[in-house]
């Protein structure tokens, strides 16, 4: 299968940029992800901090993530049904792992179910556009859903969104503890987030493969078109995405983050922007690509990508043992979390160059692919690493 080096790059920047938002899920209690004001009001310093990752990073990461993925079924498609259940299906298990065992904030079992049920479509829709309108269709519907719960919803805040001092104990136990005790809790996770990607996040999550897989098949994501057309959708998109996303953020900081709006009614501008957004940052790197593929964090960044199942879960042994072994949660407020980030980046990027110098595929992927032949009982070529 072809390697398009844009597409590693920019799925190494969705990698790394997912965890400017995942450092706050790992260091700071679950009510904090999406709600500054967690312990009653917001510090300047988190607020101020919250609205720029807001605006720049909070879910336009992991939308660019998921048009990607959606791109990379569109390619795997053509090895047939036995090879995408196969792959799917141990993402699925792998997952399950993951967030039992390791992390609640897996988001590899919903790709690999979302994924299970799409990837079909890619085939069975006849034109580019009828499956770009089917997954914006999708999307939308998700955003709708989500208006729908904010309508029935109780405007009393809940102790997932302002937990007490009972409630913060009980998290910082379970979580420092490990064990059986943080087993069930994220078991409660678990089935608390299947709910939500059944009813609502699915659609959008669906939407989005197949936004990316339409992209995809139209040469728009592997860099067929003219810079100049690329760098003109960078402005056009980035420009609506937070001509719409801004004055979400702002009607939060005014209320207060109030339950109601800020857990549900405003969270439609994010995500009506993110895709905007998203395809924005995608477009600016095709855009400059000629400039950037000459530059060597260029394909630093690129092996990242090409590692990006082993990167993402590095992430979580890396933010795991500092913040739950060493115990470091709820020691930092987020400003101060930030400053983590470019050193677990750079043990990414050195753990993905030395690598893949010795290796042609990072040992999660080899391992995926190695059990997804065998699940698809097709032949294996190689039967070592190299």
């Amino acid at each position: 299968m072809q390697r398009y080096l844009a597409l590693d790059f920019i799925r190494g920047c969705a990698i790394l940029g997912i965890l400017l938002l995942n450092i706050v899920g790992f260091a700071l209690p679950s009510a904090a992800y999406l709600n500054p004001a967690w312990r009653g009001e917001a510090s300047i310093s988190d607020a101020w901090t919250w609205a720029i990752m807001d605006g720049l990073a909070q879910l336009k990461f992991l939308t660019l993530f998921a048009l990607l993925f959606g791109a990379g079924l569109y390619m795997q498609a053509p090895r047939g049904s036995r090879w995408m259940s196969a792959r799917l299906t141990l993402l699925v298990l792998l997952g399950f792992i993951h967030g039992i065992f390791f992390w609640e904030g897996d988001i590899l079992l919903d790709y690999g179910l979302i994924g299970l049920i799409i990837w079909r479509m890619l085939r069975d829709v006849p034109s580019d556009r009828a499956l770009l309108q089917t997954g914006a269709l999708l999307y939308l519907v998700g955003c709708g859903v989500l208006v729908v719960f904010g309508l029935i919803s109780s405007p009393n805040p809940t102790n997932s969104w302002l937990p007490g001092a009972a409630e913060l104990q009980y998290e910082s136990y379970w979580k420092l503890l490990g064990g059986w005790e943080a087993v069930q809790n994220r078991l409660d996770h678990l089935s608390s987030g299947l709910m939500a990607l059944a009813s609502q996040y699915g659609w959008q999550l669906a939407g989005l493969m197949l936004i990316g897989a339409a992209l995809m098949r139209s040469g728009w994501l592997s860099g067929q078109f003219s810079v100049q057309h690329y760098r003109r959708a960078a402005a056009l998109l980035l420009t609506i995405g937070w001509l719409i996303a801004i004055p979400g953020i702002a009607a939060q900081w005014m209320i207060g983050w109030e339950f109601r709006w800020t857990g549900f009614f405003l969270q439609v501008p994010r995500d009506l922007a993110s895709p905007f957004i998203s395809l924005g940052y995608a477009a600016l790197c095709l855009g400059f690509w000629p400039h950037i593929a000459s530059s060597r964090i260029s394909y630093a960044i690129q092996c990242v990508g090409r590692m990006a199942l082993s990167n993402y879960l590095l992430q979580t042994l890396i933010c795991t043992t500092l913040f739950y072994r060493f115990n470091l949660f709820l020691k930092f407020d987020r400003l101060q979390l930030l400053a983590f980030v470019p050193a677990i980046w750079l043990v990414n990027i050195l753990f993905s160059v030395l690598w893949l110098r010795v290796f042609p595929q990072g040992p999660m992927e080899w391992i995926w692919r190695k059990l997804t032949r065998l699940a698809a009982g097709k032949s294996d070529p190689s039967s070592s690493l190299r």
